[in-house]
C-alpha cells in the first residue's frame, strides 16, 4: 500500500498538467514549501527531483537564490523523497540537516535527494540520511547536504 502523498503523484503525474497542480496542492498542505515555488519533477522511492524559479522573493542581498530559500529546496525534495519511500507503517520526521554552500546561485535551482540504497524498514526506530544536491541551471552544484529523518514504526 503506498502513502497517500505518493499515491497522489502516481495518479496526478500522468495526466497533463497533473505535475503543477501536485505541487500546488503539495504547497496547500505546507505552505512555506510555496515561497520558492516549487515544482516536481519526479518522485519515486529512493530519489525525488523538484525545481525552483529565480524571482525576487528568493533573492539574498546580493541578488543570487537565497541559501536558506535553497534549504527550503532541499527540504522540499527530502520531504517527497520521504513520503514515496517511507511505507505507510512507518512515520518519519525531520532530525537535522546539514549542509554546504559550494557556490553563488544565480539562477533558478534543482533539488535531487536521492538514497544510495532503500533500507529495511523494521520494528525499531533509526537514522536515515538523505543525501540532496542543488545545482543551477549550467548543473552546477550550489548546494550539497545531507538531512537526516528519524524513521520509527507507527505504533512507537
Amino acid at each position: 500500500m503506498a502513502n497517500s502523498t505518493f499515491g497522489l503523484w502516481e495518479r496526478l503525474s500522468r495526466v497533463p498538467g497533473g505535475r503543477g497542480l501536485f505541487s500546488a496542492a503539495m504547497c496547500l498542505r505546507v505552505p512555506y514549501f510555496g515561497t520558492v515555488l516549487p515544482h516536481v519533477r519526479e518522485i519515486r522511492p529512493g530519489r525525488c527531483e523538484v525545481t525552483a524559479p529565480k524571482w525576487w522573493g528568493v533573492h539574498n542581498h546580493i541578488g543570487t537564490f537565497h541559501a536558506i530559500a535553497a534549504c527550503n529546496l532541499a527540504e522540499i525534495a527530502m520531504g517527497m523523497l520521504a513520503e514515496a519511500t517511507v511505507p505507510p507503517t512507518h512515520r518519519w520526521l525531520p532530525k537535522g540537516m546539514t549542509v554546504d554552500y559550494v557556490a553563488k546561485a544565480g539562477s533558478g535551482l534543482r533539488a535531487v535527494a536521492e538514497l544510495p540504497e532503500i533500507p529495511e524498514f523494521g520494528d525499531s526506530g533509526f537514522a536515515l540520511p538523505v543525501p540532496v544536491t542543488i545545482r543551477d541551471k549550467r548543473d552546477e552544484p550550489v548546494v550539497t547536504g545531507v538531512i537526516t529523518i528519524w524513521v520509527t514504526r507507527r505504533n512507537e
